[in-house]
């Protein structure tokens, strides 16, 4: 790896591009050329990301947010589906500009398929991510990886597909481009810490997405460098998105990440070029959004022909809760043997990571977690309602567990107020320490009972953690799937997904519509349908 220091620069530096952090990314993609160097559990564990998200996002076709931005994509279709000439009638300048990258010979239909539609009717292709993106990100279900900053890398995946479809790519050039998405995501992630100053993390997303794009359509470093500074001028936001009343924009931002970045690449292989330098400029990123003009970042890339890993280090949910509940849901349901009677608790308190009790524990200090009549999306980032209800139930649901009638159960909305949350610096040095195998985003749980009694227990990471009790495989993943789509999709569309999803790097370009489950559509439309009207 090579450590690149990022710092401001005044105008006057004339800062070369190629010593821009824009450039260095978009370098690690164009660098990043023949599948078959790839590693190849690195190949491995990007198929198990793209069941992941297959999983999650069938399992919410029937949620509000996902049948909105879904309404709205269906209403961006692209002409001329199902012929070589009709993709270049339906898709004018874009097609021809792919063609101008060396993806001329490609026969595929244009646009891309939606979750939950019929996939002969494609729509373009930022709106088919918009829509995926959505579907995949609703239910708080996917992968992470925290390091200075936090992030969900599955995130990439959408609108890369989406991408691939509508440009006749191979299921070999969409795992090049995931695999380089996630590496320059956890680089970021690791480099640049955003909410410090209440940047959302969207933003690191918005750059991977458009390397993944970079390295997928083996586009110029020049180009991707371009595109990389749009996508990050154009998204960065506040956190309150995740503070407070949490509403489902939370599900929609890296949707709108995403589809802002397939814009910048479109924008940049036209010929239009970014605010620059993005990330060091004295009016930019790291000098007014960030730490100030004296900001100084290191960010570690691999080297050329280095092995793209860093997909390795990141780790999906068994639980649809944000990540650091992951750990406290598997203790809970480990003490509600110890405790008896949950009405015999007196007070709760858990001794976790500096992260954990400022975003979705009591050091937050909004009185929305403790509300039983608080949103879906503020209840799973609330770890006192998490705690409470997997203690009660001694399990957890994505749909089940946030219900408004489990949510406001008289003898839960006690318990949970009885639930609190302190910051213990031991806990916070192993949230960040640099050693995978010591790093941890649990706590210590020490609940006293009315008699005095006082139970503790702790857990330093969640069972399916690669470092955990069960980390998951792709066992794992192929049985979390079977489990939220069953009775959504049908056992013989199961298996049809799942062996598309096992053969990626050898599907074509039509193959890629394997990747998305059959499932009832006119079951889908008519939810749809249900929705008021909005002005696509």
């Amino acid at each position: 790896m090579i450590d690149h220091q990022v710092r401001v620069h005044p105008s006057a530096d004339r800062l070369p591009r190629e010593e821009q952090l824009a450039w260095k990314l978009a370098s690690v993609a164009t660098g990043t050329q023949e599948t078959a160097d790839l590693d190849p559990a690195a190949a491995a564990m990007a198929v198990n990301r793209v069941i992941d998200n297959a999983s999650v996002a069938v399992a919410s076709l029937r949620r509000r947010p996902v049948a909105v931005a879904r309404s709205q994509a269906a209403a961006h279709p692209v002409a001329g589906t199902g012929a070589a000439a009709g993709a270049a009638a339906g898709t004018g300048v874009a097609a021809r500009s792919v063609a101008g990258t060396g993806a001329a010979a490609r026969s595929a239909a244009p646009g891309a398929c939606v979750f939950g539609t019929d996939p002969g009717r494609r729509v373009s292709p930022e709106w088919a991510a918009w829509a995926n993106s959505t579907a995949v990100r609703e239910l708080d279900f996917h992968d992470t990886y925290l390091a200075a900053e936090y992030s969900h890398p599955g995130d990439n995946i959408p609108p890369l597909l989406a991408v691939a479809q509508h440009t006749g790519r191979s299921g070999a050039d969409l795992l090049r481009g995931i695999i380089v998405a996630y590496e320059i995501h956890v680089a970021l992630v690791k480099g640049i810490c955003l909410h410090a100053h209440r940047i959302d993390h969207v933003a690191h997303l918005s750059a991977a997405t458009a390397c993944g794009l970079g390295a997928m359509l083996r586009l110029p470093t020049g180009v991707v460098s371009q595109a990389v500074g749009q996508a990050v001028h154009t998204t960065t936001a506040t956190r309150q998105s995740r503070k407070g009343e949490i509403s489902s924009w939370k599900a929609f931002a890296p949707a709108f990440a995403g589809k802002a970045a397939i814009e910048a690449v479109d924008r940049a292989m036209r010929g239009e070029g970014a605010p620059s330098p993005i990330y060091e400029g004295e009016d930019g990123f790291l000098a007014w959004m960030l730490d100030g003009p004296k900001a100084s970042y290191t960010v570690s890339l691999p080297e050329p022909g280095e092995a793209r890993r860093a997909i390795l280090d990141t780790y999906t949910k068994e639980h649809s809760a944000e990540y650091q509940a992951q750990a406290v849901i598997d203790l809970a349901r480990r003490l509600r043997e110890r405790i008896g009677s949950t009405r015999d608790v007196a007070r709760v308190v858990l001794h976790t990571s500096h992260h954990t009790h400022q975003v979705i524990g009591s050091g937050s200090g909004d009185p929305q977690k403790y509300d039983p009549h608080a949103s879906r999306e503020t209840l799973d980032h609330s770890v006192p309602y998490i705690f409470a209800v997997a203690l009660e139930d001694g399990t957890w649901h994505h749909e089940r567990s946030y219900a408004p009638e489990r949510a406001r159960r008289p003898e839960t909305v006690e318990l949970w107020q009885k639930v609190s949350t302190v910051e213990d610096p031991a806990w916070t040095r192993r949230y960040h320490d640099p050693d995978p195998q010591r790093r941890a985003f649990g706590g210590r749980v020490v609940i006293t009972l009315t008699d005095g009694t006082v139970i503790e227990d702790e857990l330093a990471v969640a069972d399916a953690h690669p470092a955990g009790a069960r980390p998951f495989d792709r066992a794992g993943y192929t049985g979390k799937f079977r489990a939220l789509t069953e009775g959504v999709a049908t056992p013989g569309a199961q298996e049809a997904f799942l062996d598309a999803a096992g053969r990626l790097a050898d599907l074509d370009s039509a193959g890629l519509t394997g990747l998305f489950p059959a499932v009832d559509t006119d079951a889908v439309a008519a939810y749809d349908a249900q929705l008021p009207k909005g002005l696509f």
